[in-house]
């Protein structure tokens, strides 16, 4: 396993060299340590957590015009080529194409407890301090509005307008982040994204004064 995880990393970082900085090497080894925390509680395959951790965003469809299978099968030519088992490959192309926050907004069919890790750790990634780093770095990468109190965020997104939307990024802690703690799916995930989330309130609220010029 250790020889498949080195080679597993050294593609990866090859792969997302020069990659949007939210979205880059550094953001995959969080989530593989986040979900390597995770795991040391909950016990799911090691392997199929490991590959799809250091996988998920090997080739993200926002940086490919939409694109949500190039990734699943970058991921899978890439196992297959190191001969990993098959049947890790099946599972593991099915936990990339299935944990984003955009492909639940979709309805998904598909579930693993691997996917369970691997899709909090992803989800704690996006929350907290780097959650609101990376918020705007994407924002500033795509040179999104900070803040427009004229544009609400939306209510009931579906997957299509998610997709879609060129909202200021303080909207997207509406639509996305703040909604993310409510969804972790394993008792470690829950109480990582605790205090994660209370940070997210206090900058909302310190952002908000200083827009009003109250601090």
């Amino acid at each position: 396993m250790s020889s498949i995880i080195e080679k597993t990393i050294t593609f990866v970082k090859k792969t997302l060299e020069g990659a949007e900085a939210g979205h880059d090497w550094f953001h995959i080894q969080r989530v593989y340590h986040n979900a390597l925390h995770i795991n040391a509680v909950e016990n799911a395959e090691s392997l199929r957590v490991s590959l799809a951790a250091l996988l998920h965003d090997i080739a993200d469809s926002k940086f490919h015009g939409g694109n949500e299978e190039i990734g699943p099968q970058l991921a899978v030519e890439f196992m297959q080529k190191i001969q990993v088992e098959e049947r890790v490959v099946e599972d593991v192309k099915q936990i990339i194409r299935n944990m984003s926050y955009k492909a639940s907004l979709g309805g998904t069919t598909y579930y693993s407890h691997e996917m369970a890790v691997v899709q909090d750790a992803d989800r704690l990634d996006a929350i907290g301090a780097i959650g609101i780093a990376r918020a705007f770095t994407y924002g500033g990468y795509k040179n999104r509005l900070l803040y427009d109190p004229a544009i609400p965020p939306e209510q009931d997104l579906n997957k299509e307008t998610y997709k879609n939307s060129v909202a200021p990024t303080i909207n997207h802690f509406y639509e996305k982040l703040l909604r993310l703690k409510n969804l972790m799916q394993t008792d470690t995930g829950r109480k990582m994204a605790e205090g994660r989330h209370e940070f997210m309130l206090q900058f909302l609220d310190q952002f908000y004064a200083e827009w009003e010029g109250k601090k």
